[in-house]
């Protein structure tokens, strides 16, 4: 299958990670964003949002990372996959996990960092803030269980990780929130893909330093 990506992409890394975890080879095409190769017509047929990552599983076109990490377990894991397991319960509190990341925990990251590298801006200390919320947010769920969203492994982690890893790279303090640290040390070196996650922490870091 056919997966468009950027390698210093959060949400990317997300998907080469679950599909390293499932044992599934990802047909990598680089679509480099910064020369516009985003809005080529030919990438424009297969993703009309033009965003990445976008898989092409034998025709079938699908984009956002979370999506495609649900569809590629429930496609190509096994039967009740821990990463994504059937029981409602297990399933919602993952999908709780996902959401926030995308929504609170990332967001308030890019809110806060984004108009620094892209813009020039100052550092916003009300954003900052909002950062460090989320944060605290995530420290408490840690606190719950020795993974994100229960006693082991799942999409929750994967996601969060991508995103974590981020804010490592660009040296945000994250030993002060006890939980988080413990979770991120376990997870950092021995989640399935973490040396190909982190290869692309260093590739956004380089960018950002430009």
């Amino acid at each position: 299958m056919d997966f468009y990506y950027l390698p210093l992409s959060a949400p990317c890394r997300s998907v080469i990670m679950t599909a390293k975890a499932l044992g599934i080879e990802l047909n990598k095409k680089l679509l480099n964003l910064f020369e516009g190769e985003h809005l080529k017509p030919e990438f424009l047929k297969i993703n009309p949002q033009h965003t990445i990552p976008t898989l092409v599983d034998n025709g079938f076109a699908l984009w956002e990372s979370r999506a495609i990490m649900i569809y590629l377990v429930e496609k190509y894991g096994k039967k009740d996959d821990p990463l994504y397991p059937s029981c409602p319960k297990k399933r919602a509190l993952i999908n709780q996990r996902l959401y926030f990341d995308m929504g609170t925990l990332y967001k308030s990251y890019a809110d806060y960092a984004y108009p620094q590298f892209r813009e020039n801006k100052p550092a916003d200390p009300e954003l900052f803030k909002k950062f460090e919320t989320a944060l605290e947010f995530l420290n408490t769920f840690l606190s719950q269980s020795k993974y994100a969203a229960g006693d082991c492994l799942t999409l929750a982690d994967l996601a969060l990780l991508a995103s974590v890893s981020t804010f490592d790279v660009v040296q945000m303090d994250l030993k002060k929130y006890e939980h988080l640290w413990r979770w991120y040390s376990m997870l950092k070196e021995t989640a399935p893909g973490a040396d190909e996650n982190w290869a692309g922490c260093l590739e956004m870091k380089k960018y950002f330093k430009k």
